[in-house]
């Protein structure tokens, strides 16, 4: 049993022993908030945590007691403008113009397992028996509508996630304008605010504020969930590390506009809302119509960053990545974009291909440039069909050509793109996303598909799945290059237009669950010109993700360990590319790219062509490694180390679930004068009573020495130590390998 209801106080209680989420029924008929943290006893009584013993100063909600007020209570689900001043969670526009609500408690249901959201991502269970359910029934008699909020406790995690759901009983309809899919109210504001921001090839930079009286936030209004702001946010305690301390952390399973906030109010207390960002907007219910908010996953830790992280590792392996690809090992890939770009044909295509078949790979994948009139970034997105002047043979050719080698053959698609320069722009121009009477701006040359109708969505269904059929394709790279901008559809009405945002990524969800469905075997990785849209909602339709356009390690270090804060290493696109750097200019040493690399997906990024006979015996053993350890990076838990944004050096280990193995990178980025004579890495997460034994290090150790002590670095080049210094210069690394000694 993991909720418990007290029926008399009308107290709600989710625990399972390691977190507790308790809320209850005030006087008023709304719900208010009573503890949310650390598992206490589940038949406690809970009445003192809502006191209201404030001056009557402030406007009163009660006849009958002027000192209950909203704005000095915790509250569970807030609504707009009734003696609370901070942001709600939900205001309507009523026929009248009104603003006012007042949904009051009417009744719940509890069920095992955990309800699907009808035509969004969100977790499930396979098991019923691995969560529970309380859904809370609220109505506001006057406006005739239905509130649902829906809390799902799992059984062996510490996890809460929430959503909420209306539906319109009356004859008038009315406006959504503000729709949370959930709101927090805690008691203080003793936090420091983690958020993972950036830009186009520097995404999940992690970044900290104190808490402060106001509202701090990130947000999105790009259509996308953005390079810009990760749908994330985390409150960590003032003396939180990675290893220990309490964190509250919360990510939102949605792939478009969408708002993070801390409300500090005058009290110090703090107010957490999320879900679809209100600017640009609104939602029309008319009679028996409903709107279904997305989810959002909310984790306790009081282990720390690292004990967040494995959380969300663990939930989003076993209850949010689907079908196949959920525990089946990923194959190592060579994607052509860096090695060719525009300039390929069917000869180059295929030499690539057999080079890369004898290093080891086994998954080729033909990037953009392959389809219609496609020989650089301006014409063919939306002709899906294959450049006949690179492909003469036709695409179905090519791809047996590969089959042939042993290899799997993927492609890379742009779905949601069109060029003016294109044959479907000329037959459906009123397809793109454009303002009437307004410039239509570009990006990279291109305009947006209007995803929200069905009509374009069933078009590009029936384009790909044309081209999977005839490629026996194995693989798909689903790009997004630009976001949305003079956001408009032909087929809404005036008073919906507000509606786009969401209805477009519905397009995009629809899409891809008619692919998955019709082509189970295939392996999506989702991208946005990097990790523009690296978030939960794509993780349960595409098992991984490209973090980044940028390949560069040294940068690569900051955009992983940012990444693995919610989302598993093994949905994290990582390869090996050539040097220079193409983004950077930057040259690291092939050892360096691969151990950075070998923490996600793995795979290459570059011509093997042009790799000498040393550099290609140095991949295939990079090969060999990464297939010997795979099943500990997909399974194992990950603990970071040391923080690639604070110092010189970064590490991270992955560790599995009994504990017999580990493998771990280290890396230092700048060469120092004069080092240490002995460096040591201190380890997490071992056993501390079992000896390992570890790769090119001669003896055994146990683990409570690797962990407490740590273990001896590889020396640094310092002049007279040239020859026991493993190299000269910057971009040292080393990977251990620890086993058990049996």
């Amino acid at each position: 049993m993991l909720i418990y209801v007290d029926e008399q106080k009308k107290q709600f209680h989710l625990t399972n022993g390691i977190v507790s989420y308790i809320f209850h029924v005030m006087r008023n008929g709304q719900l208010g908030s009573l503890y949310y943290g650390k598992a206490i006893h589940p038949n406690a009584h809970f009445s003192y945590l809502h006191q209201n013993d404030f001056p009557t100063t402030y406007s009163s909600y009660v006849e009958d007691d002027r000192a209950f007020s909203l704005e000095t209570l915790r509250q569970e689900y807030p609504v707009y403008g009734t003696t609370d001043y901070r942001e709600p969670a939900l205001s309507i526009i009523q026929p009248d113009g009104s603003h006012i609500t007042n949904f009051t408690y009417q009744s719940y249901s509890i069920t095992n397992g955990k309800p699907a959201l009808h035509g969004l991502p969100a977790t499930y269970t396979e098991d019923e028996s691995d969560a529970e359910t309380i859904q809370i029934i609220l109505e506001d008699t006057i406006l005739q509508a239905e509130l649902i909020l829906s809390y799902t406790i799992f059984k062996d995690l510490s996890v809460i996630t929430r959503s909420s759901y209306i539906f319109n009983k009356g004859p008038n309809p009315f406006y959504l304008e503000r729709f949370m899919s959930a709101s927090v109210d805690f008691p203080d504001k003793d936090f420091t605010m983690v958020q993972l921001s950036g830009a186009w090839s520097r995404e999940f930079y992690v970044k900290e504020r104190n808490l402060e009286v106001g509202i701090q936030s990130i947000s999105s209004i790009r259509g996308s969930s953005s390079h810009q702001h990760n749908p994330f946010l985390a409150l960590n305690r003032k003396s939180t590390t990675e290893l220990q301390g309490e964190v509250f952390s919360f990510n939102f399973i949605y792939s478009s506009n969408f708002i993070a906030q801390a409300e500090v109010d005058h009290f110090d207390s703090t107010r957490v809302t999320l879900g679809i960002h209100p600017f640009r907007f609104s939602w029309k219910l008319s009679k028996n119509e409903h709107f279904q908010a997305p989810e959002v996953v909310m984790v306790y830790s009081d282990t720390g960053l690292n004990g967040m992280s494995q959380t969300y590792h663990d939930l989003y392996r076993k209850h949010l990545i689907r079908g196949l690809w959920k525990n089946t090992e990923r194959p190592v890939l060579l994607n052509s974009w860096e090695a060719t770009y525009f300039n390929f044909d069917e000869r180059k295509l295929i030499e690539i291909a057999i080079e890369a078949k004898k290093l080891g790979i086994e998954l080729f994948v033909l990037d953009d440039g392959w389809f219609g009139k496609r020989n650089d970034a301006t014409s063919s997105l939306g002709d899906w069909y294959e450049n006949r002047a690179k492909l003469p043979h036709g695409i179905k050719y090519l791809s047996q050509k590969i089959n042939d080698l042993g290899l799997k053959f993927g492609l890379w698609f742009e779905p949601e793109m069109v060029s003016p320069k294109s044959e479907l722009y000329n037959l459906h121009s009123d397809w793109a996303v454009r303002t009437p009477n307004r410039f239509t701006s570009l990006g990279r040359n291109q305009l947006v598909l209007d995803f929200s109708r069905q009509e374009i969505v069933n078009e590009l269904f029936q384009r790909m799945s044309s081209i999977i059929r005839e490629t026996n394709l194995s693989y798909i790279k689903w790009d997004m290059n630009r976001n949305i901008t003079e956001a408009y559809s032909f087929c809404l009405q005036a008073d919906q237009q507000d509606e786009f945002f969401h209805r477009y990524i519905l397009g995009v969800y629809d899409l891809y669950e008619q692919l998955i469905s019709e082509f189970p075997h295939i392996l999506f990785e989702s991208c946005a010109g990097g990790g523009g849209r690296f978030d939960p909602g794509l993780l349960f339709y595409a098992p991984q993700a490209w973090a980044s356009d940028d390949t560069d390690p040294v940068e690569r270090l900051k955009i992983q360990y940012g990444a693995s804060f919610p989302y598993p290493i093994y949905s994290i696109g990582s390869h090996v590319s050539a040097i220079p750097n193409h983004q950077t200019k930057r040259s690291t040493p092939l050892s360096f790219r691969a151990n950075v690399a070998y923490f996600g997906t793995f795979g290459y990024e570059l011509n093997p062509l042009l790799l000498t006979n040393e550099e290609k015996t140095i991949v295939k053993k990079q090969i060999e490694f990464y297939k010997k350890h795979r099943v500990l990076i997909r399974t194992g838990d990950f603990f970071r180390l040391k923080d690639p944004f604070t110092g010189n050096e970064s590490a991270w280990m992955v560790v599995s679930k009994d504990k017999n193995e580990a493998l771990v990178g280290w890396y230092k980025i700048l060469a120092t004068p004069n080092p240490k004579k002995i460096q040591m890495l201190k380890l997490t997460g071992l056993d501390p009573n079992c000896e390992y034994i570890i790769n090119h290090i001669e003896g055994s150790y146990f683990g409570d020495e690797l962990m407490y002590n740590g273990i001896p670095l590889p020396p640094e080049f310092n002049g007279p130590n040239k020859k026991t210094a493993k190299r000269a210069g910057d971009y040292q690394s080393e990977i251990f390998y620890l086993v058990k000694r049996r």
